[in-house]
């Protein structure tokens, strides 16, 4: 067995529920710090120091002989190891493995690098429990202020500040690290890919050219309860109509514009399967390759909302939880990579349209990003998946680009 299918394999069951064998690995939660725990036992086992910066970030260090002090211009790498519901195994987690096993890798070989390596693991990247992505990340970068992030509330009510406490944290630590910019060189992190591009032009890897523009908002459409049974149908304030023909017109409008577009949460009350609905809470997920057909995307489907509610006599609240700008990752940066990747073949360009903490942290340090083929083009489910012969070459590129600028 491989180093990557031995790490692999200690990680598979760590969160995994249900019969279809997705992930529920949400921040803070006992998955999240089982597997915070074996990230720093993963590192001990190849001589790297380790650390928990002030947001909960996990960092790995491989330092030079004779390195005295903290990391500088280091080559990065990793990922993250929370999921979302129910989501697949490769998301997040093929990055963090994929870059222990690199290590390994290189110093089975004898490598002794010039300039720090590290392996870094992103708290929160997904946003499932509190509803804001990629957490860790952007509070370290200053992109997300300590006093709304302390603000976030999960499912039961709890805020993060309460759940860092109870995980033996001060929420008074967290905020932006202004060590980032002294200590990463580069920050590049390894993928699966979230599509079938790679499928389709049979090659196993990829790099990354940019990420689309995208944000979360959340519509909430109040109305009146009553009896699901005693009410005319013209008495009725459903919430859930207007929801409904919402859904519907946000899907129209993002075909029209070649966009994407997403209703993939809601919460009802009361909840009932014989009782009208008072309120309809819903999360919009929207994506676009230009920062003006998001904004005209998002902007229409607003208006629509609004026209649905008036037509049921329901109120219509919108606010924006997270918007992320276009990236642009370096193109001198992914061109390295791909003259550093020669041995693999031809390496494509391949635009993003899904988020990463590499977009985050590319507004403070150099960042890049590596695909590994993704056959199913299904991610976000249990049905992700990417073969081991795939892994096995994104391994071997990470070494290979670590071997690039820590020899330098």
């Amino acid at each position: 067995m491989t180093e990557f299918e031995t790490l692999w394999s200690e990680i598979a069951g760590i969160g995994r529920v249900g019969r279809l064998g997705g992930y529920r690995r949400f921040a803070w939660t006992e998955p999240d710090l089982v597997l915070r725990q074996w990230f720093v036992d993963c590192a001990d086992r190849r001589g790297m120091s380790t650390e928990q910066d002030r947001n909960g970030n996990l960092w790995a260090w491989w330092f030079p002989p004779g390195w005295a002090g903290d990391p500088r211009d280091a080559f990065v790498t990793g990922s993250h190891l929370d999921s979302v519901p129910d989501g697949g195994a490769f998301d997040g987690p093929l990055g963090v493995v994929s870059a222990f096993a690199a290590v390994a890798q290189l110093q089975e070989a004898g490598f002794e690098p010039r300039t720090p390596i590290g392996v870094v693991a992103f708290s929160d990247e997904e946003g499932a429990r509190f509803g804001v992505a990629c957490v860790g990340s952007q509070l370290s970068t200053g992109a997300l202020a300590p006093e709304r992030a302390l603000g976030l509330r999960d499912s039961d009510g709890r805020t993060l500040a309460e759940v860092l406490e109870a995980a033996g944290r001060d929420p008074r630590s967290v905020g932006q690290d202004r060590r980032l910019r002294d200590r990463v060189g580069v920050f590049v992190e390894l993928h699966v890919e979230q599509g079938r591009a790679l499928d389709l032009l049979d090659r196993p890897l990829a790099v990354a050219s940019s990420i689309w523009p995208h944000g979360r908002w959340r519509l909430s459409f109040t109305g009146q309860a009553n009896h699901a049974g005693a009410t005319r149908m013209v008495d009725r304030r459903d919430p859930m109509l207007a929801y409904a023909a919402s859904v519907a017109s946000a899907r129209s409008r993002a075909v029209q514009h070649g966009c994407v577009a997403t209703f993939g949460k809601l919460t009802v009350q009361p909840n009932g399967a014989n009782a009208i609905a008072s309120s309809v809470e819903s999360w919009l997920d929207a994506r676009a390759g230009s920062q003006n057909a998001l904004d005209l995307l998002t902007r229409e489907i607003f208006t629509d909302a609004a026209e649905h509610a008036a037509a049921e006599g329901v109120q219509l609240q919108v606010s924006a939880e997270s918007e992320s700008p276009i990236v642009e990752f370096p193109r001198a940066l992914r061109d390295r990579i791909a003259r550093a990747l020669t041995a693999f073949g031809e390496v494509p360009v391949l635009e993003s349209a899904a988020g990463h903490d590499a977009g985050v942290l590319s507004a403070v340090v150099p960042s890049a990003m590596v695909f590994v083929r993704n056959p199913t083009g299904v991610s976000h489910s249990p049905d992700e998946h990417a073969e081991p012969s795939d892994c096995r070459l994104g391994v071997a590129a990470l070494a290979a680009l670590m071997k690039e600028w820590a020899a330098a």
